[in-house]
């Protein structure tokens, strides 16, 4: 629950591999629920997007730079694209937190990935990356509490179902 039922006193995180929807989803639900977005791929380091761009998977201590600023940008009233694939990435963000954070979850099979991915223009990460980020993924548990919309569905249609459960949390 958020506090005192606001979405614009808690922050999101909405997460998931490549190709899922974060920057679109994200973005549609911000001006939704007047909120802010950020995209964390413009927040990644330029040593990050060079090695994703030669078809390189992150490591940990490539991530965990990237991680701590999005940490510094999750202020109230603010949605973060970020994939977030582990735990323990989730953990470093909800401790750095300055309000309760909400994790939105986009789930979706390998083929529909795939080809959201081939469908982009200009984006670094390659779908050859995409099985790295499966492997690491390590989705939201029920303790983390996760609003959770499957990708199979239209934009809107995932937009509403999101709105839909983070404004019933807040009752």
């Amino acid at each position: 629950m958020t506090p005192a039922g606001d979405p614009l006193r808690a922050s999101y995180v909405i997460m998931g591999v490549s190709g899922c929807g974060k920057s679109s989803i994200g973005r549609a639900l911000a001006g939704q629920l007047s909120l802010t977005f950020l995209d964390g791929d413009d927040l990644h380091p330029a040593s990050n997007i060079a090695k994703m761009a030669r078809g390189e998977p992150l490591r940990d201590e490539d991530r965990l730079p990237w991680l701590r600023i999005i940490a510094s940008r999750l202020v109230p009233g603010t949605v973060v694209a970020c994939s977030a694939l582990k735990r323990s990435y989730r953990d470093l963000l909800r401790e750095s937190a300055p309000t309760p954070l909400t994790l939105l979850y986009l789930r979706g099979r390998r083929e529909t990935l795939i080809a959201r991915m081939q469908r982009r223009e200009g984006h670094f990460m390659p779908t050859t990356l995409l099985d790295t980020q499966l492997a690491a993924l390590e989705p939201p548990s029920p303790s983390e509490c996760p609003v959770i919309a499957d990708i199979e569905d239209t934009q809107d249609a995932i937009v509403q179902c999101l709105s839909r459960q983070i404004r019933s949390r807040q009752l």
